[in-house]
């Protein structure tokens, strides 16, 4: 049974066949372009709807991961992760493997590779510090993408209030961090970048989740080794085998197939910084089900971070006529 279909297109190419791109004719109705812009804004905001969803699934899997660590250790974890996730997208997707041309398959090797590292990169980070202050160096990467990829000077605004939200939200102790963990995070967070480009590059070359279940795969591939070095038979548990699972479907299956399904949609700036909301989700998630009350610093990072992923859905939402900023292709 396959995904429902999402036919792979460039955010240019859909911009320039939408509505709200079309200038109106002299006879159109009176409502015509109210209609085209309610349209707009509902295709715009179904992709953000599954960034935010995606979110949501990662910080409840991501506090489950947490728990594991001690069973089967960082590496262990990942390796668990990644192959119960591969197994569970190839038998979903089943991948067509034929017809696909050089190019496409450097893009989606190349996608499994970041996707691996950065899975590794932030658990051996959470590992050696914090998971607040590990989230919110690792959240950097995409920030300064956003601000790399962006054309329009109003996102940079929105990358710098998100900044310094989850800045406020680390609490202001990175002076005291280990210096390993803390570059483990910023690797992470480097790997965070490159997955997003390589995600939208990958969700424009193959049909559905396919590319994504080909590239879990290859990462699946490369830890495996890791993982039994690490953890050996401690893997073959069956209760960790099953909490392991569960980890895949919360942090990777779910979350990866939203993002690349969203990616199609969305321009890689304003993804990047809506990915600002995860030490947000998380603050609130901890607030909610484990009772952590929050400091007046974390609810004003919360705050700062909210403001700045409204800005940007905001920006999004109203850009009208001005075509959608595609992700570079090399």
């Amino acid at each position: 049974m396959n995904l429902p279909s999402t036919a792979p297109s460039s955010p240019a190419s859909s911009a320039a066949s939408s509505p709200a791109s079309t200038p109106a004719s002299p006879g159109a109705a009176p409502g015509a372009s109210a209609a085209s812009g309610a349209s707009s804004r509902r295709s715009t905001l179904g992709p953000v709807g599954l960034v935010l969803a995606g979110g949501i699934s990662v910080q409840f899997g991501g506090a489950l991961a947490v728990t594991l660590m001690p069973r089967a250790g960082a590496l262990g974890v990942v390796t668990l992760r990644l192959v119960a996730a591969a197994v569970v997208l190839l038998v979903v997707c089943r991948p067509r493997l034929r017809g696909y041309s050089r190019t496409d398959w450097g893009t989606v090797l190349a996608f499994g590779v970041t996707m691996g590292a950065m899975n590794g990169l932030f658990y051996e980070a959470v590992a050696r510090i914090a998971l607040g202050p590990a989230v919110t160096l690792e959240v950097l990467g995409p920030l300064t993408l956003s601000v790399l990829a962006s054309r329009r000077a109003i996102n940079a605004l929105w990358a710098g209030l998100a900044l310094g939200g989850v800045f406020l939200l680390g609490g202001g102790g990175f002076s005291d961090l280990d210096p390993i963990g803390a570059a483990f995070a910023l690797g992470a967070g480097s790997m965070w970048a490159a997955y997003i480009v390589f995600s939208a590059r990958t969700g424009r070359r193959f049909p559905q989740a396919d590319g994504l279940a080909i590239a879990m795969a290859v990462a699946a591939l490369l830890f495996l080794p890791l993982g039994i070095a690490e953890s050996g038979t401690r893997l073959l548990n069956p209760t960790t085998a099953a909490l392991g699972s569960a980890v895949a479907l919360l942090s990777s299956v779910l979350p990866y197939t939203l993002e690349l399904l969203a990616l199609r949609r969305l321009p890689a700036s304003t993804f990047a910084v809506l990915m600002s909301l995860e030490p947000a989700i998380a603050a609130t998630a901890g607030f909610l089900i484990l009772g952590q009350a929050l400091s007046p610093t974390e609810a004003a990072a919360i705050t700062l971070v909210i403001a700045a992923s409204i800005g940007a859905v905001r920006t999004q939402v109203g850009r009208g006529k001005a075509p959608a900023q595609a992700v570079p292709e090399a």
